[in-house]
């Protein structure tokens, strides 16, 4: 004779039913809906942009003083990158066998402030001089120096074309040392971090 096994009740199974699983995934679907429309993906994107910018130009500094010859930053506006040059020769020139890496800004992020002031009082999204009749750019010297002070201004194209200032990015360099800087613009003022 075939016994039925019963099972007590600390024994049974545990788990979910489908209508139980159904029911949690509709909810996280409908919580979805309303809480999406209201996350602004476009301030991610610019803040993406400004650690790539001020990362790459860390990496730059660092790059000079470790293998002990300038590297050259220059900022691109209409290309909307930024180009990093191993300069082993010194001369702020990319020679053959000199190697040139770019940084992307990524889509709708620009070389700009919207309706934000300035950091430093000077005009221009970057503030860095041109050098030998190209780009604007900054060149970081072996002892960790830069060639000049500057700042470098992005922002979202929505801020670009509506005038508002709250996109608004900030990368800056210190002459003597090099040093590197983030600032977002918040609620009427510059902050630095972001």
């Amino acid at each position: 004779m075939h016994r039925a096994k019963t099972m007590s009740r600390g024994q049974r199974r545990r788990g979910f039913t489908l209508i139980e699983m159904l029911t949690v995934a509709v909810l996280i679907g409908i919580l979805t809906a309303f809480v999406a429309p209201r996350i602004d993906f476009t301030s991610y994107r610019v803040n993406g942009a400004m650690r790539g910018i001020g990362t790459g130009m860390l990496s730059a500094q660092r790059l000079s003083v470790t293998r002990g010859y300038d590297v050259v930053v220059e900022f691109d506006a209409t290309g909307k990158a930024v180009h990093v040059l191993d300069d082993a020769n010194n001369n702020g020139v990319a020679d053959a066998g000199e190697h040139v890496s770019s940084i992307a800004l990524g889509d709708l992020i620009v070389f700009g402030r919207g309706a934000a002031p300035s950091i430093d009082g000077t005009a221009g999204a970057v503030t860095f001089d041109q050098i030998k009749g190209g780009l604007p750019s900054v060149t970081f010297h072996r002892d960790g120096s830069a060639s000049q002070a500057g700042t470098v201004y992005l922002t979202s194209a929505r801020a670009m074309n509506q005038g508002t200032a709250n996109d608004a990015r900030a990368v800056t360099v210190d002459r003597a040392t090099g040093r590197v800087s983030w600032y977002a613009y918040n609620s009427g003022t510059w902050v630095r971090g972001f």
